[in-house]
C-alpha cells in the first residue's frame, strides 16, 4: 500500500535585495529601515572619514533622510543603493566643503608617522585616517571639488568607475579623467622618492 507523502516545504526566502527593499518601502514605509541597518555604518565611516566624526553622525542620518524622501525615484534596475546612497552624502558634503578643507588642512599640521604607500588612491585613504604626511593633506584639500569627490569614491567608497558615475551622475570617462587628474596632482605632492613606487590602476 502506497504512503502518503508528506507536503514538501518551500525553500526559505533568501534575503531581499536593496532594489526589492526599496520598491516594498514605497508601499510599506517601515520596510525603508532595512536599508538603513544594512547601509548606514558604511556611509556614516566615508562621512567621518571626509568631515571627522563629530559631523558624520549628522550628514550620515541626513542621507538616509533624504534617501527615504526620495525612494521613489530610485531606479530597481540597478540593484543596489551603494551608488546612490553615496551620491546623496556626497552632495551633503559638498555643502562643508570648507570644514571638510579645514579637516584636511588640519591633518596637514599633524605630523604623521611613515607614510611609504605610493599609489595615489592609497594615500587619500591614509591622509584621510589622518595617516598621511603635511604635502599629501594639503595637495587632497586643493584638489577641485569634483576631482576630489571622485578620488574619495574610489578610494575610500571602493566604487567603481561605473558606480562612481551612477553616484555623481558623470559619464564613465569623465569619472576616468577627474581621477587621472586627480592621480596626477597627488603624484607632484608625493616627491620625486615615491614617484618610482606608483602603479596607475587600469581603467575600469
Amino acid at each position: 500500500m502506497a504512503h502518503d507523502r508528506p507536503p514538501e516545504r518551500e525553500a526559505p526566502a533568501g534575503p531581499r535585495s536593496d532594489a526589492e527593499v526599496i520598491v516594498r518601502s514605497r508601499r510599506e514605509p517601515d520596510a525603508f529601515a532595512e536599508i538603513f541597518h544594512r547601509h548606514f555604518a558604511e556611509i556614516h565611516r566615508y562621512a567621518a572619514r571626509r568631515l571627522g566624526p563629530d559631523a558624520a553622525d549628522d550628514i550620515a542620518a541626513e542621507t538616509f533622510l533624504v534617501a527615504f524622501r526620495k525612494r521613489g525615484r530610485f531606479d530597481p534596475e540597478r540593484g543596489t543603493v551603494r551608488p546612490w546612497l553615496y551620491g546623496i552624502v556626497t552632495r551633503l558634503i559638498g555643502l562643508h566643503r570648507r570644514s571638510e578643507g579645514r579637516r584636511y588642512r588640519a591633518l596637514a599640521r599633524t605630523p604623521a608617522e611613515n607614510v611609504h604607500d605610493g599609489h595615489e588612491d592609497l594615500v587619500a585613504a591614509r591622509v584621510t585616517a589622518g595617516d598621511a604626511g603635511a604635502d599629501i593633506a594639503d595637495a587632497l584639500a586643493r584638489l577641485p571639488r569634483g576631482e576630489r569627490d571622485v578620488l574619495l569614491l574610489v578610494a575610500l567608497a571602493d566604487l567603481s568607475y561605473e558606480e562612481v558615475g551612477q553616484a555623481l551622475g558623470l559619464k564613465t570617462g569623465t569619472v576616468a579623467s577627474r581621477l587621472h587628474r586627480a592621480r596626477r596632482r597627488l603624484r607632484e605632492a608625493l616627491g620625486a622618492e615615491f614617484k618610482a613606487s606608483i602603479t596607475e590602476e587600469a581603467t575600469a
